[in-house]
């Protein structure tokens, strides 16, 4: 595996792939990698030739009270793990590289509604900076391929409205979400949980599941979230929405909708978590 540092050397070794006949398979990633990330080049294989993984914390997508200069970055196991999982090319850019005016300067990618609801509505600006940052990645890689994991299922409904609105020649994959043997989702941010609040943080998927059987069973969609919200809160989490929307668009679910996905974002010590579920009914 090469890692590379600068665009010039991402699109000229693209190019020459392209030129062989080659499809290019891309999963951007903020590094801190993990087993759930391995996951994403393994969904890989099955849309490329070969493999570019990128790690950049992106300021943009960071508001002024959230964690960017603590984000934990291990970019020596991050390169290891990669080359282990098979990854052909490691983009690793600086904030210059990707800014070169400054983040607060840059050119801005808005993608209305969907940015503004669930996570958009707690973390405003958030999506402007995963939708800037994601095109400018898209034009610098220049893949036939991008996978994104499901947990962030509002980033990848995003994401794919932005490859629709903009003609993007880029197929966005979504990779199903990798948990621990409780239930809780992988994710880098899993690691700011103390000991006890870790044995807490499974209800998350256990609330998600249940609210399944109870949309299943016929119970109101703003029932189940009423619920939901009360057991986050008596469990000691801080939750923003545990919400049932449409899998289509995000809108909030009717009685009619039949593809449905439940959302929730609950704050437990010093760490956000986010998951959800889809549903058949």
């Amino acid at each position: 595996m090469d890692t590379v540092t600068t665009i010039a050397r991402v699109r000229e070794r693209v190019r020459g792939w392209h030129a062989e006949g080659l499809r290019v398979a891309f999963v951007p990633t903020m590094g801190n990698l993990h087993a759930g990330h391995m996951s994403l080049i393994e969904a890989a294989r099955e849309h490329g030739d070969r493999f570019v993984a990128s790690i950049f914390v992106n300021p943009m997508q960071f508001g002024p009270n959230e964690d960017f200069a603590h984000y934990p970055r291990t970019p020596r196991e991050d390169e290891r793990m990669l080359a282990a999982a098979g990854c052909d090319l490691m983009f690793m850019p600086d904030v210059v590289e990707i800014y070169p005016n400054g983040p607060e300067n840059a050119a801005r990618v808005e993608v209305p509604m969907l940015s503004h609801i669930l996570d958009g509505e707690f973390r405003p600006g958030h999506f402007q900076g995963v939708a800037t940052v994601v095109t400018k990645l898209f034009n610098i890689v220049m893949p036939d391929a991008a996978v994104f994991g499901e947990k962030d299922f509002q980033q990848l409904a995003v994401i794919r409205r932005m490859v629709a609105d903009l003609c993007l020649p880029v197929a966005v994959i979504g990779a199903a979400t990798l948990r621990e043997a409780d239930g809780l989702a992988m994710s880098s941010r899993n690691q700011y949980l103390s000991a006890a609040e870790r044995g807490v943080a499974p209800l998350l998927h256990r609330l998600l599941q249940a609210a399944r059987q109870r949309l299943l069973a016929g119970a109101a969609e703003q029932t189940v979230e009423a619920e939901g919200l009360a057991a986050l809160s008596a469990a000691g989490f801080r939750p923003d929405y545990f919400a049932v929307r449409d899998a289509r668009d995000l809108h909030p679910a009717q009685a009619h909708t039949r593809e449905l996905v439940v959302l929730v974002a609950a704050r437990l010590g010093k760490a956000r978590l986010i998951d959800n579920l889809r549903v058949t009914r």
